[in-house]
């Protein structure tokens, strides 16, 4: 004889509140975007590309410009010189050339379009692309300002303009670099992101010192993103300089255009 068969207890509800436990439905946005940052966070840190790119290369060239007189950086230390140099590199090698490889390709594999899908708002994936990039700066500037310190490095100045040209560089960088991901083909981006970092790398200040050109091609690397980063950052910890308006006017228009071109053409498909 086949035993009956016990239907299945009903769903309980959770008790006072009538509705199922656990409740469907999503996380709050600023969980949602906590998580998308650690995630990006944990990719960039986990590729070896960008670990050569954001961390390697910037301390290798510290360390390297700083023991051997290569280039002649003027009066005083070079690594006084440097520093505020590499600094203003991994910046652009995070927020810009990193940042760009990624999304291009991620772009391509579909990766954006699946997420631009999901609960979490096509604004809050960029939000938490840049919090991956700044935790990533942290990360960069702690460890070559602690190379710099063992090298001898002397700085100057008020510590909150550093901060805030690290910032408005941050951003100037991160419209262009989602700008040319967002636009040209993953391969592109690779290409040209990787040549803009070198030619900037030469051109923007970095460790040739300005001066080294002449006056009219000075006038308009001046007006590079790069070179007001660096220029800044220079005045400050290397002459002890008040807050460089003209350094963080030309970052703030970078920034401007860079982040609303990038927000007007950037194709997620």
């Amino acid at each position: 004889m086949i035993p009956p068969v016990t239907p299945p207890a009903p769903a309980t509800a959770a008790p006072g509140t009538g509705a199922f436990a656990p409740v469907p439905g999503t996380a709050p946005l600023p969980r949602m975007i906590r998580a998308q940052a650690l995630l990006e966070t944990r990719m960039l840190l986990r590729n070896g590309e960008q670990l050569l790119l954001t961390v390697v290369i910037p301390a290798l060239l510290l360390v390297l410009f700083s023991a051997v007189d290569i280039v002649d950086t003027g009066a005083g230390k070079s690594v006084d010189f440097l520093t505020p140099g590499i600094l203003a590199l991994a910046v652009l090698s995070t927020a810009f050339t990193g940042q760009a490889i990624a999304t291009g390709f991620e772009r391509r594999y579909g990766v954006l379009k699946r997420l631009g899908a999901s609960p979490l708002p096509r604004w809050a994936l960029m939000t938490a692309k840049t919090c991956s990039v700044l935790v990533t700066e942290a990360l960069q500037v702690l460890l070559l300002v602690a190379i710099a310190f063992a090298l001898g490095w002397s700085p100057h100045g008020n510590p909150l303009s550093v901060l805030l040209l690290l910032l408005l560089g941050t951003a100037a960088f991160s419209g262009l670099g989602l700008l040319m991901a967002g636009t040209l083909k993953a391969e592109a981006t690779l290409a040209a992101a990787n040549l803009v970092f070198l030619l900037l790398l030469v051109a923007g200040g970095v460790i040739v010192p300005m001066d080294k050109f002449s006056s009219g091609v000075q006038a308009v690397l001046k007006l590079l993103p790069i070179s007001a980063l660096s220029d800044g950052l220079r005045d400050v910890l290397q002459h002890g300089a008040g807050v460089p308006w003209g350094d963080l006017g030309i970052l703030a228009v970078w920034a401007v255009v860079g982040l609303a071109a990038a927000a007007r053409f950037f194709r997620w498909e």
